[in-house]
């Protein structure tokens, strides 16, 4: 969306500080032997107690309040009584939420104690392309651009990225424009990013996949070719300068 009034800088701030915390004590929350439900209502509690809704089972009836991807899930992961978390496990909590009409969204992948699987490679690069790209982002440049530096860092990283999975705007609805903001470079796009808006941008790094595909509980989506996928999210406020990370209070990058 594109923030004119002094009112709506204030309700993006407010919800994107509400699903930062909320993703930020998600994850300080989940122990093994604890399933990936708990923690997923763990999360809508803290949501309601805010006055948030959750955005996914608002907006397309997602059955849970955030999706909690495990292992080799790549996103959409359905929380489930059935999913228990273990030692090593590589989990992403996806958390995206509205408040007052304003929306907001963010993301992020960790290990669950000791990294027994050494995910932990994979996760930081996803982190530190994230906060590169971010830190490259403002009004007037290309989107097609920060897409090539996306699959650039993480090349020379020996990882790859999805490329059917994007960022996009974010205010008014959960999805806005622009909608694509690839992991790559795509070089028909023209289009630029424009100061005074508001944009998720996320990165999906990958082991051995290039595309995300849907399970049959047509929510679940896993790498054509199998591998481990981590994402990291921010919504931020696009400036002539450096953006504002709305959602800051996540401590992703902590």
């Amino acid at each position: 969306m594109s923030i004119t009034k002094e009112e709506e800088l204030i309700g993006m701030k407010k919800i994107s500080e509400v699903v930062g915390t909320t993703l930020k004590l998600m994850r300080e929350y989940a122990k093994v032997g604890m399933s990936t439900k708990e923690l997923d209502n763990y999360g809508g509690e803290i949501l309601k107690s805010y006055g948030a809704k959750s955005a996914p089972y608002e907006t397309y009836g997602f059955p849970g309040y955030s999706c909690i991807s495990l292992n080799n899930e790549a996103a959409h992961g359905i929380p489930s009584e059935k999913k228990i978390l273990k030692e090593g496990d590589l989990i992403n909590i996806d958390v995206s939420a509205e408040l007052n009409g304003f929306w907001s969204d963010n993301g992020g992948s960790f290990v669950l104690g000791t990294d027994i699987h050494n995910h932990q490679p994979l996760v930081d690069a996803s982190k530190n392309i994230l906060r590169k790209a971010i830190n490259t982002i403002k009004g007037g440049v290309k989107i097609s651009e920060i897409g090539y530096l996306i699959e650039t860092e993480a090349k020379k990283s020996g990882f790859k990225v999805i490329k059917n999975l994007a960022g996009h705007g974010v205010g008014r609805s959960l999805h806005e424009e622009p909608e694509n903001i690839l992991n790559y470079k795509v070089k028909s796009n023209r289009e630029r990013y424009k100061k005074n808006t508001t944009v998720a941008i996320e990165t999906f790094i990958s082991t051995k996949s290039t595309v995300a595909v849907e399970l049959n509980d047509g929510w679940t989506l896993v790498g054509n070719k199998g591998g481990y996928v981590t994402q990291h999210e921010q919504t931020i406020l696009i400036t002539d300068n450096s953006p504002i990370i709305l959602t800051a209070s996540n401590e992703i990058w902590n």
